[in-house]
């Protein structure tokens, strides 16, 4: 099997900032990392510095480690490998096969079909409310740029122990904004709702996905939060607000038979991946339903959705990187 290319200049390039320690991983505590996407507004870097047209999260962009494999190192902090889920696709076997080596690995959980975020975060949520009722969930994205791998960690920890003692809130992680930014969601934090160490946990009071320039900028004025997609809560909660806002999704999850364990499934969701219809989870679930939600800002650290030429740029800008062919794709960014 061929070794994943590694972007030329960025061997050892990031270095994590090892600042706090979270406490002992809790055994109720579940992570579920995406990677199912097929990364195609950064296929332009990819093919450009690699000749590659492999999906962005399979791609060391920073280091040696790919971007899924840096989100692995960072989740084990604070998750048991046998309470993490990669969600990826039946097509991407061969790259996940690449990343995922060894004895010991997270569970793999393969869709069969592209039906969108909501059903990448609502099928293996099922799965774990089967076998784990109680448990919390941690959702994470495979492409951010998070260099403070523990403190962001200690957050995670902190909020997942905030739910625990609120388990009808999903909360999203908020990060600052800086720029009028339409690629992000945006979240109008409302009433106090409690602490944590880093501040305040909100209610939301409203929540908007991919806006447009004049929302953005209006959210930029008011102080407002981006979403970083980082979502916590209890199953039973999300699988309620997926009810309410995605009611088929749920039916034909509900109605699939029982797999065998965590990511044994794929001839027990095809027929259920079939009936689904295609649904975006920050759209379809978290803007239909604010009253839900509630929202924690980060601590200060750096953040960045790597999902776009120019937001690679720009990190490797603010970490002093610059190989051959930025230029080249800093033109057709």
């Amino acid at each position: 099997m061929s070794k994943t290319p590694s972007i030329p200049g960025q061997e050892g390039t990031l270095a994590t900032q090892r600042t706090t320690t979270p406490g002992s991983p809790r055994m109720d505590f579940w992570a579920i990392v995406l990677a199912g996407g097929e990364g195609v507004r950064l296929r332009p870097l990819v093919r450009t510095a690699l000749g590659d047209e492999r999906p962005k999260q399979y791609v060391p962009i920073f280091g040696r480690r790919t971007l899924l494999g840096q989100t692995l190192d960072r989740v084990r902090i604070g998750f048991p490998v046998d309470r993490t889920i990669v969600v990826t696709m039946e097509r991407h076997a061969e790259y996940t096969a690449e990343e995922l080596t060894g004895a010991t690995h997270p569970h793999i959980f393969a869709q069969p079909a592209d039906r969108g975020t909501a059903a990448a975060i609502l099928a293996p949520t099922s799965e774990i409310a089967r076998q784990d009722p109680g448990a919390t969930v941690a959702i994470f994205p495979s492409d951010h740029y998070i260099p403070s791998d523990d403190v962001f960690m200690a957050h995670v920890a902190e909020v997942g122990t905030w739910v625990d003692a609120h388990p009808a809130r999903i909360v999203l992680l908020g990060a600052q904004a800086t720029e009028p930014e339409v690629e992000y969601g945006w979240i109008e934090p409302g009433e106090h709702l409690g602490e944590v160490t880093t501040g305040p946990v909100r209610a939301v009071r409203h929540f908007w996905e991919k806006p447009t320039r004049a929302r953005a900028e209006r959210c930029l004025r008011a102080g407002h939060l981006w979403n970083t997609s980082v979502v916590i809560g209890k199953v039973d909660t999300l699988l309620k607000v997926g009810r309410r806002s995605t009611p088929e999704i749920i039916d034909a999850l509900v109605e699939a038979p029982r797999s065998a364990g965590i990511g044994d499934h794929p001839p027990v969701l095809q027929a259920a991946y079939e009936r689904m219809p295609k649904a975006n989870f920050s759209r379809s679930v978290l803007e239909a339903c604010p009253d839900s939600l509630a929202v924690a800002r980060l601590p200060r650290l750096a953040w960045a959705d790597l999902g776009s030429p120019r937001r690679v740029i720009e990190v490797m800008d603010r970490l002093g990187i610059r190989p051959p062919w930025a230029d080249r794709l800093s033109a057709s960014a």
